[in-house]
């Protein structure tokens, strides 16, 4: 049986779609990808049986339908550097010897029984429905991954958040230290609904989503998501169990308020964190007439720096500590010029918002505070 494909076309989804096979797999017919041949059609499956990702792929010539599974690090290294070219495979079903052949030479390598490969396929009846751009949905999980937990006892919390509202869709995501809440007003659903997406497929579906300008179509129910994207279909299991109430640890009076550059403060806080202590990255920041002082100190090796930062704050002079490096990290992701930074005294959480948000979204990111010394 023989079917020729264009080989950057083949190599790049298969790049694409290798990212879910782990590097370590306790069903070892997964280390493969499946091919399907049917109608000129090239479909190729990966997972790691709790994430799946299909894709299609137009043939320039096929014989015949077949099924088989090549060994998924093997096709990907011996394809790295092939040029764009007509790729011939020729593959005998009798023992999966399967050839390669292109411009300047040729490899061999065998193939699996595609038999052996478990059915990844989920039923799509009674499913949640949602159609939602692209973008919107790579921002949403863009800005809520880095706040998701590692928590072996909590694994609810290992991912993001979709609360469906019929006039929103807010994405959540925390680590019992940070939170985020992107409410997005441009999408929403027919009815309250909503899922937690593990963090794995996640990052993928946010790979997958950078190259796509068009719809998304997600189906859900309580098991099972499914993403359908131009020429790509993610399928994963949902982790089961219910996330924490989101709003009511978000702290709703906080008088004080703090008007900042973000990139200035970022790059403050970086030179400070250097000189704070490594394990505690504890940042002390003190607000007073329009100043904010940012200041890190490691008792141990005996080191410290501070660095004033202009602001926009009028109110009593105020000490509050935050942990650095998740500081960093929220002003890494928050984007803008300006963010606002309201606090409420010393021991409630710090709520960083934008300055200036668009009327269809509304983003808001929180951080605990740490105790100070002095």
């Amino acid at each position: 049986m023989k079917f020729i494909v264009s080989s950057s076309a083949l190599f790049n989804r298969l790049q694409t779609i290798g990212r879910v096979i782990n590097s370590k797999n306790t069903i070892h017919i997964l280390d493969c990808f499946l091919f399907e041949i049917k109608n000129n059609i090239l479909t190729i499956t990966a997972s790691d049986s709790e994430t799946t990702l299909i894709t299609t792929l137009e043939l320039i010539e096929s014989e015949a339908d077949a099924r088989f599974c090549i060994n998924a690090k093997t096709i990907q290294d011996s394809m790295k550097e092939i040029a764009e070219q007509p790729l011939s495979f020729d593959i005998n079903p009798e023992n999966m010897d399967i050839t390669a052949n292109y411009m300047n030479g040729r490899f061999n390598i065998v193939g699996q029984n595609a038999d052996e490969y478990p059915d990844m396929q989920i039923s799509q009846e009674d499913m949640n429905v949602l159609v939602m751009p692209a973008p919107m949905v790579l921002n949403g999980i863009n800005r809520c991954l880095f706040a998701t937990a590692d928590d072996e006892l909590r694994p609810v919390m290992n991912g993001v958040y979709f609360d469906i509202q019929t006039d929103n869709i807010t994405f959540v995501s925390s680590d019992g230290n940070k939170l985020v809440r992107n409410r997005n007003y441009g999408i929403n659903g027919d009815q309250p609904a909503s899922f937690i997406l593990p963090k794995k497929p996640a990052t993928i579906l946010k790979n997958l989503l950078q190259k796509e300008a068009n719809d998304i179509t997600l189906k859900f129910n309580n098991r099972n998501a499914y993403a359908e994207m131009e020429s790509t279909r993610l399928i994963c299991r949902l982790t089961e169990g219910r996330y924490p109430n989101y709003n009511s640890v978000i702290p709703t009076n906080n008088p004080y308020k703090v008007t900042v550059d973000r990139i200035t403060m970022l790059s403050a806080l970086k030179r400070v964190l250097i000189f704070s202590n490594q394990s505690s990255s504890l940042i002390k920041l003190h607000l007073e007439n329009n100043q904010m002082v940012v200041s890190g100190q490691d008792i141990d090796f005996s080191t410290s720096a501070e660095e004033s930062v202009p602001c926009e704050y009028t109110n009593y002079p105020m000490n509050i500590g935050f942990n650095g490096t998740y500081l960093a990290d929220i002003l890494n992701n928050i984007g803008g010029e300006n963010v606002i930074i309201e606090l409420a005294d010393p021991s409630r959480a710090g709520v960083i918002v934008p300055d200036g948000q668009d009327d269809k979204e509304d983003l808001l990111m929180l951080l605990m505070p740490m105790m100070l010394n002095d």
